[in-house]
């Protein structure tokens, strides 16, 4: 589990690719502390395994699930990532839950400046925008983020400074991708809603001939 506080910019040394998968060799210092094979890292909000470690990079499998969800595909030799380590237990909770499992991918609509802070419009796909909600949480290329407008297509982020410098939202531009990751937590509540003890579908609400049968209608 991560918590979309990033740690330190990588840059993407090497990668590569198979028929459905790739290895990514990523340069890295900070993050590289403590770190075994083994560990998990978040690439741009992505979770990956560490395969081999060594004094100033570190490899790691990208498989094709992630591949045709992510925005992995823009990346190349001299690419700047956010990375962050998995959260320890005894480590502040900075940000909020991310699980390093990105969920799609979002395209940057709008840049603008307000005074300190620094506004990205964010389209994204139904299946994302049902998760986002204003004031909710929400990982772009593994940064935890606060939504400040949540609109049908869209939702909008506000980026101190210091949050933008230290990650590559200061290299984003209009019409590039980010991975978005969605409140694991709405997710889960949506399930509970739908699904009954013994994981069956219930009712959404429209009335069939099996619900007035079974409440004494004939």
């Amino acid at each position: 589990m991560f918590t979309g506080i990033v740690e330190e910019i990588g840059t993407i040394e090497q990668i590569s690719k198979g028929l459905h998968s790739a290895v990514l060799t990523v340069r890295a210092k900070k993050v590289l502390d403590g770190t075994k094979v083994g560990d998990s890292i978040a690439v741009n909000g992505i979770c990956l395994t560490v395969t081999t470690i060594h004094p100033d990079f570190f490899t790691a499998d990208v498989m094709h699930e992630t591949l045709n969800r992510s925005a992995f595909v823009r990346l190349s030799k001299g690419s700047h990532v956010n990375l962050e380590r998995a959260m320890t237990a005894d480590a502040r909770f900075g940000g909020h839950i991310v699980a390093g499992h990105v969920d799609g991918i979002g395209t940057v609509k709008k840049i603008r400046r307000d005074d300190n802070a620094i506004w990205y419009t964010i389209c994204a796909e139904p299946a994302i925008m049902r998760y986002i909600v204003e004031k909710g949480s929400v990982a772009a290329d593994g940064i935890s983020l606060t939504v400040a407008k949540a609109e049908q297509t869209y939702f909008c982020v506000s980026a101190i400074p210091h949050t933008v410098e230290q990650t590559v939202l200061k290299e984003r531009k209009e019409g590039d991708l980010l991975n978005l990751e969605t409140d694991v937590i709405g997710k889960y509540v949506e399930r509970l809603l739908h699904f009954d003890a013994a994981g069956e579908r219930k009712q959404t609400g429209a009335l069939t001939r099996e619900f007035l049968a079974e409440n004494g209608f004939s």
